[in-house]
């Protein structure tokens, strides 16, 4: 298919913007603008705030929304953080990125790997695919805190067999993300969660808040939006990361074009696996020194949620709230 060309799902080509170039931080956002601006640039937006705050996710998006880190190999100046920096060095020097959700999407938009508006035109189609899923089956997600005996697959399962005692055929109740060591996020049938916070303690679960999302997102009751993301991605150009991007499905980096398209779309129903990924970017050998680290967006949920997974890269990181430096330029 020419550049520029998008396929939507059962139709004919349409023309669409061509793909634009890695760019700084306030160029990317100037294209998405505001409504667009709190999911993309770099990778921007917040998981599951974890333990759960008294704040809700307003306009940002389900939990999940987007969000990502970018070590460095060096500092890129003696000033901290991207605004009134050297926006250059910072973005050459990038080795790796990650983005939580469907910021993993932005993650490969910085990498190179997508295009910035045929990756805007997969997540929207993303996003009505999983609310439209989200609506068959009342569904939710419960963040909770544990203790090191919780067993949190018994307990789903016990969930489950609640939820069949009631009369649900086939229900779903399963871990959806994975934060850091004892925070998990479960997700599935209403009446699962309920029996899980009703049985906290039984399941030594110290802390549990059921999010104010829709659905239970990256579950199998997302099923639904799996056909639509696919068709989606095959009538895209997708091109190998320019620099490492780890998946959400296995913690793993991406390693060519028909691996990035085949786990983008198991990861609508496969757990988000942050914890491993953090792991896995932030493994070395004793002695090695740990990267400079950029979370790009609002709020510094990633940033928390390092600093429980690796204390020593946590001490690297940065945060960069990309839409407050498009405001200051702009006055």
């Amino acid at each position: 298919m020419p550049p520029g060309q998008c396929r939507p799902p059962g139709g004919a080509s349409t023309q669409c913007p061509r793909p634009v170039p890695v760019l700084p931080v306030r160029d990317l956002l100037a294209r998405a603008r505001r409504p667009v601006a709190s999911c993309f640039a770099l990778a921007t937006g917040r998981p599951p705030q974890t333990p759960p705050p008294a704040r809700s996710w307003g306009r940002r998006g389900p939990p999940g929304g987007a969000a990502a880190a970018a070590p460095l190999r060096e500092p890129p100046g003696p000033t901290q953080g991207l605004p009134g920096m050297r926006r250059g060095p910072v973005v050459e020097s990038c080795v790796a990125a990650a983005g939580y959700s469907v910021g993993e999407f932005a993650a490969l938009v910085f990498a190179g790997a997508l295009g910035f508006a045929e990756a805007l035109y997969a997540v929207k189609v993303r996003a009505e695919a999983m609310q439209k899923a989200s609506e068959a089956v009342p569904s939710g997600m419960l963040s909770v805190i544990g203790r090191r005996e919780a067993n949190y697959k018994f307990a789903c399962l016990e969930a489950r067999k609640h939820c069949e005692s009631l009369g649900i055929e086939n229900p779903i109740c399963e871990i959806s993300n994975y934060l850091f060591p004892d925070s998990r996020v479960i997700a599935g049938h209403l009446q699962a969660l309920e029996f899980l916070q009703e049985n906290a303690r039984k399941y030594y679960f110290t802390r549990t808040k059921m999010l104010p999302v829709s659905g239970a997102f990256h579950t199998r009751l997302m099923e639904p939006a799996v056909e639509p993301l696919a068709e989606v991605l095959k009538s895209i150009e997708i091109q190998k990361p320019l620099v490492c991007v780890y998946s959400n499905v296995d913690g793993k980096k991406y390693m060519h074009s028909k691996h990035i398209q085949k786990l983008l779309v198991k990861q609508v129903v496969s757990p988000v696996m942050w914890e491993q990924t953090m792991h896995s970017v932030y493994e070395r050998k004793q002695g090695t020194e740990f990267p400079y680290t950029y979370e790009v967006g609002p709020g510094k949920q990633l940033g928390a949620v390092l600093k429980k997974c690796n204390l020593k890269a946590w001490k690297q990181y940065n945060h960069v709230d990309a839409l407050e430096d498009e405001e200051a330029a702009d006055t």
